[in-house]
């Protein structure tokens, strides 16, 4: 089932609709986890997605193709198109996912230490960790996520488990997932907007490097981050933001 547009929280601010933004929130989380970031003078779309947050919750529905569609909906409705569609954590795969499905809605990507790419060692857990969301709910998201910015942990705990559960299987069990690699280089691979992706570990940046971006991307490691490096370093990001854009106009 697909929520309504009109029924999915959404909060659009700034003024100038060139390049305006679709600000894209990780697992768990909701909109409010992108205020410590500021994109002045900008138009900035903030949704809280399907089973987050203020919107709906469905029983279903909660692959990264099928919040896509959710914002692929609102996007069009907004006029605001095409986007610059920004995206934490899971929000790194949704946008990739809308930037595939819907070319027309997206200009350019900024993906903020995506829940792509994970090694051999990683992927070994999916299973496993799937089986504790499902028991524990949202108590077992918060151990397995770590230490959180703390109103992104309460919003974490009061996500439903269901929808933990099966947002968790769409980015890594269930068929198509690609939050493992090969699959992430191969879906990212037909991407045709420049990517900005910025990684807390250089490791993970390495690979990034190695997956086939278009003209434009850039890959950018911070490391002494941690996974949430926009509240670590949230003036710093829009500054890289920015100035990753403006290259991009003047190429």
């Amino acid at each position: 089932m697909q929520p309504d547009v009109e029924t999915l929280h959404c909060v659009v601010t700034g003024g100038d609709d060139r390049d305006a933004m679709l600000l894209v929130h990780g697992w768990g989380g909701d909109g409010r986890a992108w205020q410590p970031v500021r994109f002045a003078g900008r138009r900035v779309m903030t949704v809280d997605l399907r089973g987050h947050g203020r919107s709906p919750v469905p029983a279903d529905g909660y692959r990264p193709a099928d919040y896509a569609g959710d914002l692929a909906a609102l996007v069009r409705a907004s006029g605001l198109a095409p986007v610059v569609a920004v995206g934490h954590s899971m929000g790194g795969q949704i946008v990739v996912r809308l930037a595939l499905d819907h070319p027309d809605l997206v200009r350019a990507l900024v993906v903020v230490d995506p829940a792509y790419g994970a090694d051999e060692t990683e992927a070994a857990t999916f299973h496993r960790r799937l089986a504790e969301l499902r028991r524990d709910g949202a108590a077992a998201a918060v151990r397995q996520l770590g230490p959180l910015p703390t109103g992104v942990r309460e919003q974490l705990s009061r996500t439903p488990g269901h929808v933990l559960a099966a947002s968790y299987a769409g980015m890594y069990t269930d068929p198509g997932a690609f939050g493992a690699r090969p699959a992430a280089a191969r879906t990212v691979a037909p991407l045709t907007q420049p990517v900005l992706c910025i990684r807390p570990t250089p490791s993970m940046a390495a690979w990034d490097l190695t997956c086939a971006l278009p003209p434009g991307s850039r890959v950018v490691v911070w490391p002494g981050t941690s996974h949430f490096l926009h509240h670590d370093r949230p003036d710093a990001f829009v500054r890289l933001v920015e100035s990753w854009l403006q290259d991009l106009l003047l190429r």
